[in-house]
């Protein structure tokens, strides 16, 4: 099929290159002439796993291109992915379907043949039928304009692995026509055995809010026990193989640690929470708030922990380096990351911090640029008083605890991820405070 990617960002970019593996041919579009012009050139202004040599393959071979002219596309392609951001809206509670909007107005006028739009990013409930009658209205092929909610579940880092090989697709449509085309761009996913969901638009458009918001809801749970474990002694990461087992609960994504973070999963329980108010499910709006509350307060335990790891002392002129800025290993994303936050928290208290990540300093400079950032990984624990762990890269996991033993001025380190096997680092002399496991 010709296909078109509205949006070339952390969604649209990966989608783009998995569709031209798929066989489709691709044209991407964005507003950014910078970014456009580096896509064509088979660069990738993003980090993703496995991305940047499929731009490269699709580029040169002319199966995947870019442009900033969405007449361009609309000429072009029979299905058209909107993948726009959809950031919190300005109540902090709700999605900005702006640019959704924004992309439907410049691309309906120049549909003037049947084709179908689907909708990749994460919206309010009802946007699917107000976007159908928006490009109806505006496209001068009218009804023969179909639109589908097709929301996407992938984990940064992951992105081309979760859009090629994903465990599930859903579609939000209203006919047969639209859900043809659902099951001939996907095809060659759907011919692996891998299950498609054919819903109504409402039921996709709050799937992907479900999911990340029971993820979201996990992990705070696991931090919640964290905190009974450091309150009582016990060790949360026994419970979590004690809970793990059971095929009801499992433990995928429920390590205690410093909270939740990036571009989806804060947003997408804010809003979900919204529309469970919204709707009058008042007791559903209180539970899924409590775990907002929860991962709220991570920062602050975290500096709990920094600060019984220091003897109980203020952190002032603590010589702090910090491991991690962005929000989850595999990625040089730092919006809302957790590690930032509690490096800024620490500066704020008073501590001199420096901050190592090994992809995303460029991006957490921009974001944070009061910090100070190295990319070298034995350099940035010279003369520290402490370390934090606090994004579980497999470059600090992997560690050889030794060689980092005489750069430190006093090797110890806080693990605010519960990630680290304890043992090694304490058989090279390391003291170690983990949450959830006090005093081991």
């Amino acid at each position: 099929m010709r296909v078109s990617v509205i949006g070339c960002g952390h969604l649209g970019i990966p989608h783009a290159a998995a569709m031209a593996e798929l066989g489709h041919e691709v044209v991407g579009v964005d507003v950014d002439r910078h970014k456009v012009d580096r896509l064509n050139a088979g660069e990738c202004p993003i980090y993703e796993a496995a991305l940047p040599e499929l731009l490269a393959r699709h580029t040169a071979g002319g199966r995947l291109r870019f442009t900033t002219d969405i007449r361009e596309a609309a000429r072009f392609a029979e299905l058209h992915f909107i993948g726009v951001g959809t950031p919190i809206d300005a109540d902090g509670r709700s999605y900005d379907t702006g640019q959704v909007y924004g992309a439907v107005r410049q691309l309906a006028p120049h549909l003037d043949r049947p084709c179908t739009i689907v909708g990749k990013s994460t919206v309010t409930v009802g946007t699917t039928v107000r976007v159908t009658a928006l490009v109806q209205r505006l496209a001068p092929a009218a009804t023969g304009v179909e639109v589908v909610w097709n929301p996407e579940f992938l984990r940064e880092g992951h992105a081309v692995e979760d859009t090629l090989r994903p465990d599930r697709i859903i579609a939000g449509l209203t006919t047969a026509g639209a859900e043809k085309a659902i099951r001939a761009v996907y095809a060659p996913i759907l011919d692996t055995g891998v299950p498609i969901f054919i819903t109504d638009p409402p039921t996709a458009e709050l799937a992907k809010g479900a999911a990340n918001t029971f993820l979201g809801l996990k992990i705070s749970y696991i931090n919640a026990v964290s905190d009974m474990c450091e309150a009582a002694g016990g060790d949360v990461s026994r419970i979590v193989d004690i809970l793990g087992i059971d095929p009801r609960i499992g433990s995928g994504g429920m390590r205690p640690g410093i909270g939740y973070g990036g571009g989806c999963l804060p947003k997408d329980v804010r809003a979900f929470t919204a529309s469970a108010r919204r709707l009058g499910a008042d007791r559903a709006a209180a539970l899924l708030r409590a775990a907002e509350e929860i991962n709220e307060t991570r920062t602050d335990v975290a500096l709990d922990l920094v600060t019984r790891a220091n003897g109980g002392r203020t952190v002032k002129n603590l010589k702090v380096t910090v491991w991690g800025a962005a929000f989850k290993p595999g990625t040089n994303d730092v919006r809302e990351s957790p590690a930032l936050a509690l490096a800024q928290a620490l500066r704020q208290n008073g501590a001199i911090v420096s901050v190592h990540d090994p992809r995303a300093v460029p991006t957490a400079v921009v974001r944070n640029p009061e910090l100070d950032y190295t990319d070298d990984l034995p350099a940035s624990v010279n003369g520290a008083d402490l370390v934090v762990l606090a994004t579980e890269w497999p470059e600090y996991l992997q560690a050889d605890p030794r060689e980092l033993l005489s750069r430190p001025a006093r090797a110890l380190l806080v693990d605010c991820r519960t990630a680290l096997d304890p043992a090694p680092w304490r058989t090279a002399g390391w003291t170690v405070h983990q949450l959830g496991r006090p005093g081991r």
